[in-house]
């Protein structure tokens, strides 16, 4: 639990107009306040030892030492929640993705014309990130998937290509994605999951999942096919559904409204699959701020769809999936590493209650 009061920042980047600009704009909040502004990591130094901030924003890029070296050490010497701004000279966020696995608990996108409204903008923006950063977890537990490996759909005497899995997440999500993904058998029905990233940092982050999972992942495209072994991630600045067409489930973009202050919204898309009829949907929410994905979740069970949520103890910040089980969406919790599995045997009794024989009890942790 935080001490009550503003939530002291440090802002850290060698553009004057950006230290100066978003400062002020950040100051205007009644809980955030900006205690110091620094051009390089030689200068945070000192200031950290000064002014102790609970949030860092920090560049990526910076004269004498780059914001990445400087998170390096930050996360041993002073592990406080840093919030990472990518410039135009990372247009796929890969500095951003790099600052996530290094520790960072969230990245946003410097804007790329500069100037003041788009300052002002990215001040807002930042006053959302700094307030889910100051409520994180730094430490992010690592729970590594069961030591035999996942457990094969066939294996397990089911089908995948009778289940669609949907999945949100929002701060911290990315390596709760990962978790997810990594302990998820080749042959995992299809998932379309919803990440609140930046435009353009998606592709990347997708691209890291595909690399690190047995399933196929990829940025989603219009039209495309939701199959077993295959997650599709929502863009960065479009509103996701899924739609059943000419008998098979695919991807549809509608519109950039944002919904719950985000675009791509959880709730948009959850609230898409829970409309769609012969289907085993099987929902996933996992950490962030906020209440994004907890009133789709519910939908969800309403329709009839399994439902799963990240526990308090895994979660870098347990907002959207308490929100959830506050009002009932949720049927199981459990670590995203562990989720996979949950999933299975929750199919599992589902399946052993349709032919008659008693259910397995339900999981929860």
């Amino acid at each position: 639990m935080r001490p009550a009061g503003p939530i002291s920042v440090l802002i850290v980047d060698d553009s004057a107009q950006m230290r100066s600009l978003v400062a002020h704009e950040l100051s205007q909040q009644p809980d955030i306040r900006v205690v110091a502004a620094a051009s390089d990591p030689y200068e945070a130094r000192e200031l950290i030892i000064a002014h102790r901030p609970e949030v860092i924003v920090l560049d990526t890029d910076m004269p004498r030492m780059d914001g990445l070296t400087f998170l390096r050490k930050l996360v041993v010497h002073y592990p406080v929640p840093v919030i990472m701004c990518s410039g135009p000279d990372d247009p796929a966020g890969r500095k951003a993705l790099a600052a996530v696995e290094l520790g960072a608990v969230d990245v946003v996108r410097k804007p790329e014309a500069g100037g003041s409204p788009a300052l002002r903008l990215l001040a807002a923006e930042l006053a959302e990130r700094i307030r889910a950063a100051a409520a994180s977890i730094l430490v992010r537990p690592h729970v590594p998937a069961a030591a035999t490996g996942p457990v094969s759909f066939a294996g397990a005497g089911l089908d995948p290509a009778r289940c669609l899995v949907v999945l949100g997440a929002s701060t911290g999500g990315t390596e709760a994605i990962r978790a997810f993904l990594s302990a998820a058998p080749a042959d995992f029905p299809p998932v379309a999951m919803v990440q609140h990233m930046p435009a353009g940092f998606t592709a990347a982050f997708a691209g890291r999942l595909e690399r690190l999972s047995r399933m196929s992942v990829a940025e989603a495209a219009e039209g495309d096919l939701l199959r077993p072994g295959r997650a599709l991630l929502a863009r960065g600045d479009t509103q996701m559904t899924v739609v059943r067409s000419a008998g098979q489930l695919r991807i549809r973009y509608a519109g950039t409204e944002p919904v719950n202050r985000h675009c791509p919204s959880v709730d948009v898309l959850f609230d898409s699959a829970a409309r769609i009829p012969g289907k085993q949907i099987i929902g996933v929410l996992l950490t962030g701020m906020g209440a994004d994905g907890a009133e789709g979740l519910l939908a969800l069970r309403q329709a009839g769809a399994l439902t799963f949520a990240q526990d308090r103890e895994s979660c870098v910040v347990y907002g959207m999936p308490k929100v959830a089980l506050d009002l009932g969406a949720v049927q199981h919790q459990g670590p995203p590493g562990e989720l996979p599995g949950m999933i299975v045997r929750a199919l599992q009794a589902a399946a052993r209650d349709s032919n008659g024989t008693a259910p397995a009890p339900a999981e929860h942790r």
